[in-house]
């Protein structure tokens, strides 16, 4: 109080709770005490990771009350719940994440630095969980975040893998795969809740009766019994106070240690059922060459469905007296084929276990799932044999038959004495071995199916659906892919978002058709210098991290990068052929003028896939001779980036110059990183494949790089009957730089090391590089003519950002709100803190 002649002034003391207070002072506090007493530390005592943990438990905290106050949402019988199913979740790095989305960045980064810590060492600290191979579990990542931004009330639902996706080391060029402890050090962000464990049948047989009114029933008697354990991580929305939930479940034993064998002496017999029980949820996705792999895979599949749809059930049962309903309380999609035996275990658990009938619990499974297709390739569209499926899950094989039975009836009545058509678009493929076809499974069950491109929905039509297309129409949608701004640039590059605000607002944030407005900058000469400083300074960081990587580039070269999944449809080898192209010119030409360009590759190939790891050597091989030839110098660079992974990713992107999307037009479905490259400013060489088509719209042909033939084109190629080696044989600059390959040059340890993806090309070449190449070393060298002129390659960088609006996960999310869940928004309202409430009181 400060006393003057005439009056008393008051100052209003504001008093803030520490686990929810948001000043520098009270977060520095708050720090201090879960250093303390979570992790039991002193500063004397404590490591990196303690202090990693005492600030993630102090965000932890500030995001609880949302996160209790978000989950009561999902027991109101009035308020549709949304329920992503989805085998794959590589959410990334929490920490910065939840700091940019809570609005508290700045207050922590100022609370860690005045508490005497590196603040960026502290994110680097995090492990990141590597639950996802690519582009399906990022982009559900993705539509979490944007679910919780746009206040939807959502359940994500995955497994919870001790090892995730392996880390990638490289040795002598090859890749060698290490296990992912990510959970060695335990994780902050999850809460464990063994009181809502359910359980999980396998193998066995059922058998059929009447129940006491004499209905036709069958059950099932399993031949053991798994234990599903949910372990919770809150997913905040964008300065919204809705925070999701992120459901992963374990698999336990039902009884894990057997005493009775363990005082015959019987040791390990007495963790035995403990073991092979956690096995299931051990690893993402096992090598499924041998039968042992496909069976794990199925179990795992089958295992994280029947949890999540058994928790769903549960929790409507909570506040309603009637499954008659379910499907206006929850809304599931079902993110690729992974989960499609969702339409047989909802089926099950309403019939068998809640005593539906079936006409009923068919109108309520089918309202209740949505399908999205992932793939044109049709083997990856998973198929399980009857044998192994039987064996495992012998009464929901009798509920396909079933479903199968009533489906084939309504082909016969559209297409009469079609037996090809019913053939077709049977459950259960009897062509050279009997199968279940899931992704069959999933068009049948599902009310609404959709690609995630236009050009790949408008395939799917044609191709791979086709059949279940001209049955089903009125199913099939598109929904383009999007990313959450968020994390790919408001967290991964803060230096371009600040300028991007500074000029327009931060509405874009949140509201990404909003970046429209900086087409008005693009031609004006100072923000362009400001616009390039930035992508120097990132690009000099990245410089910086490939020395330490052992090789050292110019960071003023044009930064070429091909960062995903290595995968010959990928055709990352087809951008190996344009390096020995350039490198082949310079050393027929030393004093060549060339743009100088660095390569930086990224990625991991599956542990089985052996071509996709030939080609990582040939990365390396191809870089260890070209990047220590004193002919070329700092002209031509080749990196591989190790161990490529979200947090890496956030690296890189902001980095490129240039996005190579080059896959052969019809081969991927869409791709996100194409996205992240032109939302960070990079511009793109590509094909008309996937959501480039989409972007080249978007942004203008003029500021896209495009070769290559068009789907139409490569299905007529193929057709004619294709043969790479008359390509080879024409092309004086192609047959020189294959000839090259094989002569040793870049495996002088054993010549015929790259003779596999010669004679592929040669003779084969499925998707087409050679004949693809011509038009791809033109359209690279007009990329090198382009970034000569500094001035309009930053204009059309800035036009690239400008027009990346459609491409959020923001407009997704919203697209299927409207088109497939009929979801609306559902605004949480916190109390304010009050210390006298501060108290326990039980009702």
């Amino acid at each position: 109080m400060t006393l003057s002649q005439d009056k008393v002034v008051t100052q209003e003391i504001i008093t803030e709770d520490d686990r929810t207070g948001l000043s520098v002072t009270t977060l520095r506090r708050a720090i201090a005490d879960n250093l303390f007493y979570l992790q039991g530390k002193t500063p004397q005592t404590a490591t990196i990771n303690d202090y990693y943990l005492a600030l993630a438990y102090t965000v932890r905290d500030r995001l609880l009350q949302r996160w209790l106050a978000t989950s009561q949402t999902y027991l109101d019988p009035e308020i549709k719940v949304v329920c992503y199913f989805s085998a794959e979740f590589l959410v990334g790095p929490h920490l910065g994440n939840n700091l940019i989305n809570l609005g508290v960045y700045h207050n922590v980064l100022e609370a860690v630095e005045e508490s005497g810590l590196n603040f960026s060492q502290l994110l680097e600290q995090e492990e990141e969980p590597g639950l996802g191979n690519g582009g399906l579990g990022r982009l559900a990542a993705c539509y979490m975040d944007s679910l919780a931004s746009l206040e939807i009330p959502a359940i994500g639902y995955g497994i919870r893998y001790e090892y995730g996706i392996f880390d990638q080391e490289i040795k002598n060029g090859w890749q060698v795969e290490i296990s992912d402890k990510w959970l060695q050090y335990g994780n902050p962000w999850e809460v464990p809740r063994p009181e809502a464990a359910v359980e999980v049948k396998f193998e066995g047989h059922t058998v059929a009766d009447t129940d006491e009114a004499g209905n036709y029933q069958v059950r099932w008697i399993p031949g053991y019994i798994l234990q599903g354990i949910p372990y919770d991580t809150p997913i905040t929305g964008y300065q919204v106070n809705t925070a999701n939930t992120m459901r992963l479940w374990k698999a336990e034993a039902c009884k894990s240690f057997d005493f009775a064998k363990f005082n015959q002496g019987d040791y390990y017999g007495a963790v035995d059922n403990k073991v092979t029980s956690e096995n299931l949820t051990k690893v993402l996705y096992p090598n499924d060459e041998q039968m042992k792999g496909k069976k794990l895979r199925l179990q795992q599949q089958y295992f994280f469905v029947s949890c999540s749809l058994q928790d769903m059930i549960r929790i409507h049962l909570a506040e309603s007296d009637s499954l008659d309903n379910f499907h206006e309380k929850f809304a599931a999609q079902l993110n690729d084929t992974h989960p499609a035996i969702a339409v047989a275990e909802l089926m099950r658990l309403l019939v068998d276990e809640h005593g539906l009938p079936w006409d009923k619990a068919w109108e309520i499974t089918q309202n209740t799932l949505g399908y999205t297709n992932h793939t044109l390739l049709p083997e990856a569209l998973e198929k399980w044999s009857l044998s192994l499926f039987s064996s495992l899950l012998p009464r929901h094989l009798e509920i396909i038959y079933e479903i199968n039975h009533h489906f084939l009836q309504l082909v016969k009545t559209k297409y009469p004495n079609n037996q090809e058509k019913l053939a077709n678009l049977s459950l259960i493929d009897e062509d050279k071995g009997k199968y279940v076809r899931m992704a069959h499974l999933a068009c049948v069950g599902s009310h609404a199916i959709n690609g995630v491109a236009e050009l790949h929905t408008q395939l799917l039509k044609e191709t791979v659906l086709r059949d279940f297309y001209e049955l089903f129409p009125d199913k099939f949608n598109s929904k383009t892919n999007g990313i959450t701004p968020r994390r790919w640039m408001v967290l991964s590059n803060p230096r371009l978002s600040e300028l991007i605000t500074e000029k327009i607002g931060d509405r874009w944030i949140n509201h990404l058709e909003e970046l429209k407005q900086l087409e008005s900058w693009a031609d004006d000469a100072e923000f362009k210098q400001q616009w390039r400083d930035i992508k120097q300074a990132i690009k000099q960081e990245l410089a910086d991290y490939s020395e330490q990587l052992g090789v050292k580039v110019n960071p003023d070269s044009l930064f070429d990068i091909q960062v995903k999944r290595v995968h010959e449809y990928k055709r990352q080898h087809l951008n190996v052929l344009y390096i020995l192209t350039l490198y082949n010119r310079l050393k027929q030409n030393p004093d060549l003028d060339i743009v100088p360009r660095t390569f930086f590759f990224g990625g991991k190939a599956a542990p089985g896939y052996y071509m996709a790891k030939l080609i990582i050597k040939l990365i390396n091989s191809v870089g260890e001779v070209v990047n220590n030839d004193p002919d070329i110098g700092d002209r031509l660079k080749v990196v591989f980036l190790p161990d490529y992974n979200v947090k890496l990713a956030q690296r890189v992107y902001p980095a490129a110059d240039l996005s190579e999307q080059i896959s052969m037009a019809g081969k991927e479905a869409s791709g996100t990183g194409n996205m992240k490259f032109s939302l960070n400013g990079a511009l793109t060489i590509g094909t008309l494949d996937g959501a480039n088509v989409e972007i080249r719209q978007e942004v203008g042909a003029d500021n896209f790089f495009l070769f290559g033939l068009e789907s139409p084109e490569v299905n007529e190629l193929k057709a004619q009957g294709y043969n790479p080696y008359d390509y080879y044989a024409s092309n004086a600059e192609l047959k020189a730089v294959i000839d090259r390959l094989g002569a040793g040059d870049f495996s002088p340890e054993d010549k015929d090391l790259f003779r596999p993806i010669i004679d592929n090309l040669l003779h084969q070449d499925p998707f087409l590089l050679l004949a693809d190449y011509q038009s791809y070393v033109e359209c690279q060298d007009r990329v090198s003519q382009a970034y000569k002129n500094q001035d309009n390659w930053t204009r059309m960088s800035i036009i690239n950002v400008a027009r990346m609006g459609k491409f959020s996960s923001d407009r997704s999310i919203a697209q299927y709100c409207e088109d497939i869940w009929h979801t609306s928004a559902v605004p949480i309202k916190l109390q304010e803190y009050a210390q006298a409430d501060a108290v326990l009181q039980v009702n």
